[in-house]
């Protein structure tokens, strides 16, 4: 009897540590059927029963080179992945964003929190754009066949969908490459993104955030059938309403908008429902108070070669307590710039969104070690209080100084000091050939 109680007795123990080894396997795409996108959201509804990690590698896709994707894949709370050395691409039927929080979306008018998500590279992990985008640019961008190189009234951006019956003729919030939002604590690491179809990573309402290695390609134009089509309002990194405590750190990005843009706007009740797919963001933009703030965010060791870091309100909104620490913007001469060139290398203040106000509701800003080459370092638009610049060269030739105060801006700020602020021409020879024009 002894040994038979044995026998059973290890059994059971072999029973017990097949089942923690089926546990802990590791998920990936691979062990699902169906299209690239149908596989990798099975992966991650199966993760989100046990592991909560979805491993997605190099190779196993449909086409064996990148895995191709349709549609959203849509995040749970407590879920990673991990992009193992893989390439993801958006298919050129694809109308949507890359990644999303799944606790928003069309419709969903009541968004729940969600926590603990995080999307890891390893390796060389490449998010990437469409070849033939249906849409591109912002939520108030018209779509066209052939928009004008820079600033065009009717304030178009390419997208295969212009002028097809049945499509709507406008981008939205799908067009982000990376959407999160009611998200508290979220990582991104150690991925480079291409040519993403608007802004490159979004966040709305976004706690604990932590941002780092991010390399970022997305010029305002890219190649199609040997032609260049333009495309508008290509940002790095954006922060809407909401936002709080995040740390971006080493971002190198050639952006065809702001690098780096922190935007606390209330355009106005046509924008204020959830869910809303007319909208230029996916949550409300309705500025409910003090939480719908932007604070405590620390930006460190950025490069870019057009526009670097944008802080914008409007109304009754704030962006404070802002650490800034080295950014660096530099023309590349093997890409065209929009427009006239970069702008600046920090913005502070809001002309051309919402409600602008004459109260100093952007405050506690504290920015260090600046250096640019574009129209201006430092352009302040909007009153300002209880704020440093610090360590600043401006390499450009257009503005006077390093910081140019708009209008009356200066008297109506408060507790401002600028040390150490200089301008030092280069001698760099604008008529040099730029390559890849």
């Amino acid at each position: 009897m002894k040994g038979l109680f044995n026998f059973f007795m290890l059994c059971a123990m072999f029973a017990v540590v097949n089942v923690r080894a089926s546990v802990t396997k590791d998920i990936t795409p691979l062990q699902f059927k169906g299209t690239d996108t149908e596989r990798i959201q099975k992966a991650i509804d199966a993760a989100n029963r046990s592991t909560h990690c979805v491993i997605i590698p190099r190779t196993g896709s449909s086409n064996g080179d990148f895995w191709s994707i349709d549609e959203a894949l849509r995040l749970p709370s407590g879920m990673t992945v991990i992009l193992d050395n893989c390439i993801m691409q958006l298919s050129d039927k694809c109308r949507d964003n890359m990644f999303r929080s799944d606790n928003v979306g069309i419709g969903i008018s009541d968004p729940q929190w969600n926590h603990n998500i995080a999307i890891i590279g390893q390796g060389k992990a490449i998010l990437r754009g469409a070849n033939n985008p249906r849409a591109t640019g912002d939520g108030l961008r018209n779509l066209s066949l052939n928009p004008a190189p820079n600033y065009n009234k009717d304030r178009s951006s390419y997208g295969s969908d212009a002028g097809k019956e049945g499509k709507k003729q406008k981008s939205d919030w799908r067009g982000f490459m990376i959407l999160m939002a009611y998200v508290d604590s979220f990582q991104l690491r150690d991925v480079t993104i291409e040519y993403a179809h608007a802004w490159a990573v979004t966040f709305e309402k976004v706690l604990h955030a932590d941002i780092s290695r991010i390399r970022i390609h997305c010029p305002q134009y890219r190649m199609l059938n040997g032609k260049r089509i333009h495309t508008f309002n290509n940002d790095g990194i954006d922060l809407r309403e909401g936002c709080k405590y995040f740390r971006i750190d080493d971002i190198t990005s050639v952006n065809g908008d702001d690098c780096i843009a922190l935007s606390a706007l209330d355009m106005g009740e046509k924008y204020h429902k959830n869910g809303d797919i007319n909208s230029f963001q996916v949550t409300s933009c309705a500025h409910r108070g003090p939480e719908d703030d932007i604070e405590h965010i620390y930006i460190t060791n950025i490069k870019s070669n057009y526009a670097g870091v944008a802080l914008r309100t409007s109304d009754s909104a704030s962006i404070h307590h802002v650490y800034i620490n080295g950014v660096t913007v530099a023309k590349d001469p093997q890409v065209t710039t929009p427009y006239k060139g970069c702008p600046y290398t920090l913005l502070v203040g809001n002309r051309g969104y919402g409600q602008a106000t004459k109260v100093p509701h952007i405050h506690d800003i504290y920015a260090q070690n600046l250096i640019g080459d574009g129209r201006m370092l430092i352009e302040v638009k909007s009153p300002i209080r209880d704020c440093v610049f610090m360590n600043g060269i401006y390499t450009g030739q257009l503005a006077d100084g390093p910081i140019v105060w708009r209008d009356n801006t200066r008297e109506l700020s408060r507790n401002v000091t600028e040390i150490n602020l200089i301008k030092q021409a280069s001698k760099y020879d604008d008529s040099i050939p730029k390559y890849g024009k």
